[in-house]
């Protein structure tokens, strides 16, 4: 591998460390080669660990996912364009630690739910992976260990916040699920009004191995989704599923055998999503908010006025309210 030419010494060195790295990383990854966009050039660390590509992509850098993601990019928003107009993209971009909710990661989905629950040309959201194999493997419990006592009860609670959050938005939401979702990261899909998975895919709600119980709303949820008796015993078993057996309990909606890309799970939710554009957009707002509540008991004064009455073992007085 050639090195680009640089003046004097400094020409020397580059040529020499490109020749370097080359010669001790080929044997470990065979078929793989430095990009020639960095051969020879004045790099940063977070550029070399990104330029290693297979030969058979030619001139096309691979993926990177490096550590050196930056913080802003861990969560990625894209507002679709042109026949897919009032789609949103909501994508987790934390590869070194399998899209775990860190603060930074929390603090930025609750701003972006935050921009999307007040925007009205918003039709749908789709929460996805731009990680390959990963969904979100919820809490980042390496961050967590160096917390003190007396932060780690705070933030907890803002990962619930803004999972209840993602579950107040009052347009359709999607989760597509292309890889694993695990304790959080299973909340937060269960937030969403619709789950698509690959069939390669694995979730569960696995707090109970850790001797703690699910804490972003999943004990609420996934009985709503899947019945209280075998919600019970995914909890406490701290089972496992593949997208298959998700979808014969009711987990998800949709599984489809993985591409390879990786992204099939997400593409069936842009299906699904275009599906919803033609529709009503208040329509289907007030839709949402009908079935909502209506999955939870209203606090109406009839309904209190009839708890009252039987324990005062009187007729109740109902007033229509």
């Amino acid at each position: 591998m050639a090195a680009a030419a640089a003046p004097g010494a400094l020409g020397t060195l580059q040529a020499s460390r490109a020749r370097l790295v080359a010669a001790c990383c080929a044997p470990l990854v065979p078929g793989w080669r430095l990009h020639r966009s960095l051969a020879g050039a004045r790099v940063s660390p977070a550029m070399w660990a990104r330029g290693w590509a297979p030969a058979a992509e030619g001139a096309a850098l691979r993926r990177g996912y490096s550590s050196e993601v930056k913080s802003e990019d861990e969560l990625r928003v894209r507002y679709l364009e042109e026949e897919n107009r009032g789609i949103v993209v909501l994508g987790i971009n934390r590869a070194y630690a399998k899209n775990s909710f860190s603060k930074n990661l929390v603090k930025m989905f609750s701003k972006a739910v935050d921009a999307l629950k007040s925007d009205k040309k918003v039709r749908t959201v789709i929460v996805r992976s731009e990680v390959p194999g990963i969904f979100c493997a919820g809490a980042d419990l390496k961050e967590r260990v160096k917390m003190n006592p007396s932060e780690v009860g705070p933030f907890v609670s803002k990962i619930r916040a803004v999972i209840n959050e993602m579950a107040n938005l009052p347009v359709p939401t999607i989760a597509a699920i292309d890889g694993l979702a695990l304790g959080g990261g299973l909340e937060l899909a269960l937030a969403c009004d619709i789950r698509v998975a690959a069939s390669s895919a694995k979730m569960g709600l696995v707090e109970t191995k850790l001797a703690i119980i699910p804490g972003g709303g999943g004990t609420q949820r996934l009985p709503r989704a899947i019945g209280m008796s075998l919600a019970k015993e995914l909890i406490f078993s701290a089972r496992v599923l593949d997208g298959q057996e998700a979808k014969a309990v009711g987990l998800v909606s949709h599984v489809l055998e993985q591409n390879q890309e990786g992204d099939a799970a997400y593409r069936k939710a842009l299906d699904l999503a275009r599906e919803f554009l033609p529709q009503g957009p208040v329509a289907m707002r007030v839709a949402k908010l009908a079935i909502n509540q209506g999955m939870e008991t209203i606090p109406t004064k009839d309904r209190l006025e009839g708890l009252l009455a039987f324990k005062e073992k009187r007729s109740p007085r109902y007033k229509g309210e």
